[in-house]
C-alpha cells in the first residue's frame, strides 16, 4: 500500500499478489495430479440403442387435473421413474434420458437389481437345504428302534406310525 497521506485510493503489490496466485495454482495442480494417481479408471459401458420405446405421444393434448394429493407420477410433465423426477416437455425429457444423472442412476439401478436377484436366489437355495436337512432328520428319527419294535409287537400291530418314504 502507498504510505502517502494525501493520496486516498490503495495501492496494491500487483508482484506479491501474482506470486499468491501462482503459488496457489500449483498447489491446486499438485492435488489434481494427486487425484488422478489415486482414483481408480472405471471401465464404462459402450453405447447401445434403447430396447424400449419412448412414450411421447401418450399425453399430447390432454389436460390433467392435479392437487395436492395427486402422485408425482401422474403430475403435469413426463416422469422418469429411475430418477423419480418431472420433465415438463418432451425435448428436456428426452435430453433427461440421454443425459449423465439418468444414465447414472440407470446403471446403478441395474446393478441393484442385479445384487437383490442374487440374494434372493442364495435366499431360496437356503430354504431348499433346510428343507431338506429337516426332511433327512425326521427320516432318521422316525425309524423304530429294538425297544419300539418289541413294544409294538406285544400291543399286536407293526408300527406306530406311517413312515415318509
Amino acid at each position: 500500500m502507498s504510505l502517502r497521506p494525501d493520496d486516498h485510493r490503495r495501492k496494491w503489490d500487483k508482484d506479491e499478489f501474482e506470486k499468491i496466485a501462482a503459488e496457489r495454482l500449483q498447489a491446486e495442480l499438485d492435488e489434481d495430479e494427486k487425484s488422478k494417481k489415486k482414483a481408480v479408471p472405471v471401465k464404462r459401458e459402450l453405447l447401445k440403442q434403447r430396447d424400449y420405446k419412448v412414450d411421447l405421444d401418450s399425453k399430447l393434448g390432454k389436460s390433467i387435473v392435479i392437487n395436492k394429493n395427486t402422485p408425482t407420477a401422474q403430475s403435469g410433465g413426463y416422469y422418469c421413474n429411475v430418477c423419480d423426477c418431472v420433465v415438463k416437455d418432451s425435448i428436456n425429457f428426452l435430453d433427461h434420458i440421454n443425459g449423465k444423472k439418468h444414465q447414472r442412476n440407470l446403471g446403478i439401478r441395474l446393478r441393484e437389481a442385479a445384487e437383490e436377484e442374487a440374494r434372493v436366489k442364495e435366499l431360496r437355495r437356503e430354504r431348499r437345504r433346510d428343507k431338506k436337512r429337516k426332511l433327512n432328520d425326521d427320516d432318521t428319527e422316525e425309524t423304530p428302534g429294538p425297544a419300539q419294535n418289541e413294544l409294538a409287537e406285544i400291543m399286536g400291530f407293526s408300527g406306530f406310525g406311517a413312515s415318509k418314504k
